[in-house]
């Protein structure tokens, strides 16, 4: 995704919004691989909380992360309407698990501003900023933290 002078996306980007406990998220629509119906997942002994499992999409194993979990918000219900996302990040696929995919978003002039700062750094760890619309104000996510980073063997 094309970047501004702040480090944000540009003008023109278009981002997937998506519902978690009733407040809305941008996700870079480049991330994303494919959107799919919840389905039960396989559980993954001593994974995190926020890690429900892991699925087989077509023959690649891949663990599902409950987003709302994962932000600190309350987990994403598990309803026939829920979706996961499947997306690309740190060079794996991830399905993220979300309330309801909403629309699609492209960025206008002035829309997009960064996050306030409000002295958390677990706040700055999955937020890049924040995009101002009608119906409210849409965070946008960035997801490269939503997995511990791999051990790099020795």
């Amino acid at each position: 995704m094309a970047l501004d002078e702040r480090g944000l996306p540009a003008v023109g980007a278009e981002l997937v919004t998506v519902a978690i406990g009733g407040q809305q998220f941008a996700i870079d629509i480049m991330m994303v691989r494919e959107i799919r119906g919840w389905t039960a997942s396989t559980p993954l002994p001593h994974a995190p909380s926020y890690v429900l499992g892991m699925i087989n999409l077509r023959g690649a194993v891949l663990p599902v992360v409950d987003l709302g979990s994962r932000l600190g918000l309350k987990d994403c219900a598990r309803t026939s309407s829920s979706v996961v996302i499947v997306a690309h990040i740190d060079g794996r696929q991830v399905g993220l698990l979300v309330d309801e995919v909403c629309d699609i978003v492209v960025l206008a002039e002035n829309m997009l501003q960064p996050a306030p700062q409000v002295g958390a750094d677990r706040s700055e760890e999955f937020v890049q900023g924040v995009i101002t619309t009608d119906a409210g104000i849409v965070t946008l996510l960035t997801l490269d933290g939503v997995l511990p980073r791999v051990a790099e063997a020795a």
